[in-house]
């Protein structure tokens, strides 16, 4: 089959590799007919390759039609519609719900959550989904059924953009008609935005440095702030626009690919130049992100507001600014989306008209040999592409 994968920093190929195979008896193998270019992987793209061999599959974000089942699962059939979660996990373990942090796939040896599809070694490196083809564990739990008819785009983001996003939301506890700024205005951060005002925020704002993406959410009616052109400006702005004390929640949606934090860069920087071995347990214990977002989130909420973490974030020393957030009383709450804790609340969503907008929300149909131009055109923000959607 054909498959994305990473083969250096910057550098993607798509490679012809064998096809995935039952090795489970609970396993199902999906051909995929859809699957997203996520934020999270310019992460891979830039930043993780010690954690990454040549040759890994890269993609977390695939639908597709069942292709084959072992002999132990007994509630999917070839041929069915699923989605699959970003996270593998199998829904029978402790994790209360917490799907991100599956006992059972586990990968002890880094101290990481549950096994991901297609990122590292830190999370288990599962081939991903940017395949003809993928191997998915836990047929009967983990993979979702979506109905027939709709197109794809209608169900692929409940992979991780839309759960993604609706964690977000429920941790930044916005009470009823109150303020929420998103900072970071690509998939996740646009998509929180529309989840926000649907769940009855009544004042969304936006931030981010690039005008399309800033365009696309000022249309959904956001209140849009462009920190290119507001700069120190941009706190006492957003407080007058929230009444004098800042939004009632903070939506950090940015992570370690925030803008500023030179210092942060230039580490990621010396990092890549070392042999893997090495430069994978500095990051393990040393790494720092470039904080630009989050000490932004803990300036712009209100005292007593909340502040909810969705971007990525890998650093293992960074320095937060804890006098400020104690002194604010500020709530934070973070980590991996829990794809199938969410799926209840979405799925009505989407089968029952389309509030959010999700038909139409990528910006970018391509076919999996697109690639690698679609990975550099992402990282440099070019071409208006804020979501990309292969079509193997």
């Amino acid at each position: 089959m054909r498959a994305v994968t990473w083969q250096g920093r910057r550098t993607i190929e798509v490679a012809t590799v064998p096809d995935p195979q039952i090795t489970d008896p609970t396993d199902a193998v999906i051909e995929v007919t859809t699957t997203g270019l996520c934020g999270s992987d310019l992460h891979l793209y830039e930043v993780l390759g010690p954690f990454l061999d040549a040759g890994d599959i890269l993609g977390h974000e695939p639908m597709g039609v069942v292709a084959e089942v072992g002999p132990a699962v007994r509630d999917l059939r070839i041929g069915d519609r699923v989605v699959v979660p970003f996270n593998v996990s199998c829904g029978t373990c402790f994790e209360r719900g917490l799907h991100s942090q599956c006992e059972t796939t586990q990968v002890h040896e880094h101290g990481s959550g549950a096994s991901l599809f297609g990122y590292t070694k830190l999370y288990g490196q599962v081939p991903g989904g940017q395949a003809e083809y993928l191997r998915v564990p836990f047929a009967d739990t983990l993979p979702i059924p979506v109905p027939e008819g709709p197109p794809d785009e209608r169900f692929v983001y409940l992979s991780d953009v839309l759960p993604t996003a609706w964690q977000a939301v429920v941790y930044a506890d916005i009470p009823p008609e109150g303020s929420v700024a998103v900072l970071g205005l690509g998939p996740i951060g646009d998509m929180c935005t529309r989840i926000a005002a649907h769940r009855g925020a009544g004042h969304v704002i936006g931030i981010d440095l690039v005008p399309e993406r800033l365009a696309r959410a000022a249309g959904n009616g956001v209140q849009v702030f462009d920190l290119a052109r507001y700069g120190d400006q941009l706190l006492d702005a957003v407080r007058s626009a929230t009444g004098g004390r800042g939004p009632d929640a903070v939506i950090d949606a940015v992570g370690m690919e925030a803008h500023g934090g030179a210092g942060a860069r230039a580490a990621q920087t010396v990092t890549g130049l070392l042999p893997d071995a090495l430069a994978s347990v500095l990051m393990k214990k040393a790494g720092v992100d470039s904080l630009g977002a989050l000490k932004l989130a803990v300036a712009l909420v209100r005292r007593g507001g909340t502040i909810s973490l969705s971007g990525v974030y890998g650093g293992a020393a960074d320095p937060l600014p804890l006098l400020t957030m104690f002194d604010k009383q500020i709530q934070l709450r973070m980590g991996q989306a829990n794809v199938r804790r969410w799926v209840d609340d979405l799925m009505p969503l989407l089968t029952d008209g389309d509030p959010l907008g999700v038909e139409g929300f990528a910006t970018h149909h391509l076919s999996l040999e697109d690639a690698p131009r679609a990975y550099a055109d992402f990282q440099k923000k070019q071409d208006n592409m804020v979501k990309v959607l292969f079509h193997p």
